[in-house]
């Protein structure tokens, strides 16, 4: 193989890499759920935001039975777990295209500080999981009266 086709064979590989997994090799979050291995399991996708008092996650996990949700908080990680069943009555082999991933996935995501795990709320309605957590007391800022003289 002269360089020139090797060069251009590289090439077309990078190219390829690309595709799937985006500029400089990151994983496009979509992409690669419910893949194996241990960067694929980026499901549900997250929307993350955060207010004075708390936090607010909503997670987008359309056909998830809602009593396989395990959501767990320890400090300032958040756990979502769950699954996503198969459709009943259906078999894998009679279709001739299946994109909709099914199986068990585990996601943790990790707060910029501390929440107060008595205090958060979860609930799931038209296919996302809302999750609404309380930061914790002591990592509230706290106000301090200057005295004068």
């Amino acid at each position: 193989m002269d360089r020139w086709t090797l060069w251009n064979e590289l090439d077309r590989m990078r190219t390829e890499m690309e595709r799937l997994y985006g500029p400089a090799g990151a994983p496009r979050p979509g992409r690669l759920a419910f893949l194996p291995g241990t960067a694929a399991r980026r499901y549900p996708l997250l929307n993350v935001g955060e207010t004075d008092v708390g936090y607010r996650v909503v997670a987008l996990a359309p056909g998830v039975d809602p009593g396989s949700f395990e959501v767990t908080v320890k400090e300032n990680v958040l756990t979502i777990a769950g699954e996503k069943r198969r459709t009943e009555g259906v078999k894998p082999e009679e279709y001739h295209r299946s994109e909709r991933a099914v199986g068990r996935f585990v996601r943790s995501l990790e707060l910029p500080s501390p929440v107060d795990a008595e205090a958060v709320k979860a609930t799931y309605a038209n296919g996302l999981l809302t999750i609404g957590l309380e930061k914790h007391p002591a990592a509230s800022p706290r106000k301090i009266p200057v005295g004068v003289g």
